[in-house]
C-alpha cells in the first residue's frame, strides 16, 4: 500500500517510522513545545514554529497562482486545491468529494444530524461553528457588513454581496430552460423559479399534507398550525409569522411607501403590492383557473374564485352559522344582526353598510351610468349590471335549474327562480306583513309606506316610486300612442292599456271575485268591488270624519 507503518491506536498508515513516531504524540498528549505568547502546547517543534506566524501575522507561504499568503505550509497546500479542483476526501455515505478533511467532517453532520454548536441565548443548535457565530448577530444586532452605496448593514457577507446587485442590476443566475431565460440576482430566487417549470413540490406538511417547492416555505407554513409568531413589532407588539410581513407592517408606523409605479406614480408599502398593481396597466392575468380557464391578475383572486367550483365556504357567521366564500360577504352579512348602517344618503336618508354601496346608490339620484355596453351603448350604474347585460348579447346561460331545466345567465336569477318551485317569499314588509320573493320588490314596496318618490317628471314635477312608472308617464306629455287597437284603431301610450282595452271587444273578464263570482276587466275594478264584501271604506272626509 506504500504505508507499512500503522498506528496501533487509530490504524492510520504512514510511509516512514519517523512520521509514525511523531504521530503517536497526538495520542500520548506529549506537548513539550509551548508557545510563549498564548501557552498553547505542541507535540512537534515545527508545529510551534508554524503557529508563531499567527502572532507575528507573518505569511511566508505564497500561492503561485493568486499570490495569497498563508502562515503555514500545510494551509497553502490545502488552498492549492481551490485552483486544481482536487477533492481527495470522500464521504462514505453519498460519495461527495471535498478539498479539506475538516469540510468532510462538517459535511458528515448532514447524515448524522449532529449539531454540536449551541446558542447560549435561545438554545438553537448548529452543525458548524461559523453558522453559530453568524446566528449570534441576530441577538446582538451586529451588522458588520455595510453597503458602500446606501449604508445598509448586513449580518452576513453573503447578504451584502446579494444586496449589491440591487444597485448594479446584476442578475448572474439565469434560467436555462427554453421557455424563459429569466435572470435572478440570487441563486435561491432561481431555485424557487425553477419549481414553476418542474412543478416539483418535495416538501410536504405533516399536518395538512400541503406541498411546497422550498423547505423555507414549508417552515413558514408550519406557523399556521403552531400559531407561532416569532417576529414582533417593537412599536405596537403585534406578532407576525414571517419576517417579511413584519417589515411590511413597519411601514404602517413610518408611513413609508418606497415602491412607486413607473407609469402612474402610485406608491406602495410592499413590492408585492406594486407587482400586483402593474397588472392594471398591462392587463396581464397570469393566474388561470384549471376548471373554467378564467384568468386573474392576483393569485388570491384565483383562490377565492376556486370556491365557486368547490362550494367551499370557510367564513362562518358566529351568530347564525351561515357560511360564506369571502370575508367581505361575511362582513356584509354581520350587519343584518347588528343593524348598523353607518353610510347615509344626503338626499333620501337611506343607510348602507358599505361606503361603496352608498356611492352606487348615489347614481340613482345623479342618473350617472359610467358602465357602457360596447355592443349597444346602453349605460349602467353598476359594473355587475353591465356584466349581466352582456350575457344577453352572448346568449350565455351557464346556470341551469335542476327541476325544470330552465337556464339563466346569472346564479342569482336561478336562486330567484327556485322560489317559484318552493313558493318561498323570504322578504317581509315590517309595516303591513306583505311578503315578496325578491328584496328589490320589497324595497320598491316600502316606498308606498314611506311616500318616497325619488323619480320626478322633468315636465310636470310629478313624482314616482319607480323609474319604470316615470317612463310610462312621460308618454302622456309626448302624446305618443304607438299601441293601436286592431279592432277600433284607438291608440294607447302603454301596451298594458291596450291589453285591457281589448277586453272591451272580447268580453274577457279575467279578474273574478272569490266571494260572489262576479268578473271584471281590470284588477283595480275587482279591488273596488271587494269593498262591498269587506265593508271597508277607503276614503275619509277630513271635515266630518264620515266615510
Amino acid at each position: 500500500t506504500g504505508k507499512p507503518f500503522v498506528c496501533s491506536v487509530c490504524s492510520k498508515g504512514f510511509s516512514r517510522q519517523g512520521i509514525l513516531n511523531r504521530h503517536m504524540r497526538t495520542h500520548t498528549v506529549d506537548k513539550q513545545f509551548i508557545c510563549g505568547v498564548c501557552s498553547k502546547g505542541f507535540s512537534r517543534q515545527g508545529n510551534l514554529k508554524s503557529h508563531m506566524n499567527v502572532h507575528t501575522s507573518e505569511k511566508p507561504f505564497i500561492c503561485s497562482v493568486c499570490s495569497k499568503g498563508f502562515s503555514q505550509k500545510e494551509t497553502l497546500k490545502s488552498h492549492m486545491r481551490v485552483h486544481t479542483g482536487e477533492k481527495p476526501f470522500f464521504c462514505d455515505v453519498c460519495s461527495k468529494g471535498f478539498s479539506l478533511k475538516a469540510i468532510l467532517k462538517t459535511h458528515m453532520r448532514v447524515h448524522t444530524g449532529e449539531k454540536p454548536f449551541i446558542c447560549t441565548v435561545c438554545s438553537k443548535e448548529f452543525s458548524q461553528k461559523e453558522t453559530l457565530k453568524s446566528h449570534m448577530r441576530v441577538h446582538t444586532g451586529e451588522k458588520p457588513f455595510v453597503c458602500d452605496v446606501c449604508s445598509k448593514g448586513f449580518s452576513l457577507r453573503g447578504n451584502l454581496k446579494s444586496h449589491m446587485r440591487v444597485h448594479t442590476g446584476e442578475k448572474p443566475f439565469t434560467c436555462e430552460t427554453n421557455v424563459c431565460s429569466k435572470g435572478f440576482s440570487r441563486h435561491l430566487e432561481l431555485k424557487r423559479h425553477m419549481s414553476v417549470h418542474t412543478g416539483e413540490k418535495p416538501f410536504i406538511c405533516s399536518v395538512c399534507g400541503k406541498a411546497f417547492s422550498l423547505k423555507d416555505h414549508l417552515k413558514k407554513h408550519m406557523h399556521v398550525h403552531t400559531g407561532e409568531k416569532p417576529f414582533v413589532c417593537s412599536v405596537c407588539s403585534k406578532g407576525f409569522s414571517q419576517k417579511q410581513n413584519l417589515k411590511s407592517h413597519m411601514y404602517v408606523h413610518t408611513g413609508e411607501k418606497p415602491f412607486v409605479c413607473s407609469i402612474c406614480s402610485k406608491p406602495f408599502s410592499r413590492q408585492e403590492s406594486l407587482k400586483t398593481h402593474m397588472h392594471v396597466h398591462t392587463g396581464e392575468k397570469p393566474f388561470i383557473c384549471t376548471v373554467c380557464s378564467k384568468g386573474f391578475s392576483q393569485q388570491r383572486k384565483l383562490k377565492t374564485h376556486m370556491r365557486v367550483h368547490t362550494g367551499e365556504k370557510p367564513f362562518v357567521c358566529g351568530v347564525c352559522n351561515q357560511g360564506f366564500s369571502q370575508p367581505r360577504d361575511l362582513k356584509k352579512h354581520a350587519a343584518i344582526h347588528t343593524g348598523q348602517k353607518p353610510h347615509t344618503c344626503d338626499q333620501c336618508g337611506k343607510g348602507f353598510i358599505k361606503k361603496s354601496q352608498l356611492q352606487t346608490h348615489m347614481r340613482l339620484h345623479s342618473s350617472e351610468k359610467p358602465f357602457a355596453c360596447d355592443d349597444c351603448g346602453k349605460g349602467f350604474n353598476q359594473k355587475s349590471h353591465l356584466k349581466v347585460h352582456m350575457m344577453f348579447h352572448s346568449g350565455e346561460k351557464p346556470t341551469v335549474c335542476d327541476l325544470c331545466g330552465k337556464s339563466f345567465s346569472v346564479k342569482y336569477y336561478l336562486k330567484d327562480h327556485m322560489r317559484t318551485h318552493t313558493g318561498e317569499r323570504p322578504f317581509s314588509c315590517n309595516v303591513c306583513g306583505k311578503t315578496f320573493r325578491r328584496k328589490t320588490n320589497l324595497d320598491l314596496h316600502m316606498r308606498v309606506h314611506l311616500g318616497e318618490k325619488p323619480f320626478a317628471c322633468s315636465v310636470c314635477n310629478k313624482g314616482f316610486s319607480r323609474q319604470g312608472n316615470l317612463k310610462q308617464h312621460m308618454s302622456v306629455h309626448s302624446r305618443d300612442k304607438q299601441f293601436v287597437c286592431s279592432i277600433c284603431s284607438k291608440g294607447f301610450s302603454r301596451k298594458e292599456h291596450l291589453k285591457l282595452h281589448i277586453g272591451v271587444h272580447t268580453g274577457d273578464k279575467t279578474f273574478g271575485c272569490s266571494e260572489c263570482g262576479k268578473s271584471f276587466l281590470q284588477k283595480i275594478h275587482l279591488r273596488r268591488h271587494m269593498l262591498i264584501h269587506t265593508g271597508a271604506r277607503a276614503f275619509a272626509c277630513n271635515v266630518c270624519d264620515g266615510k
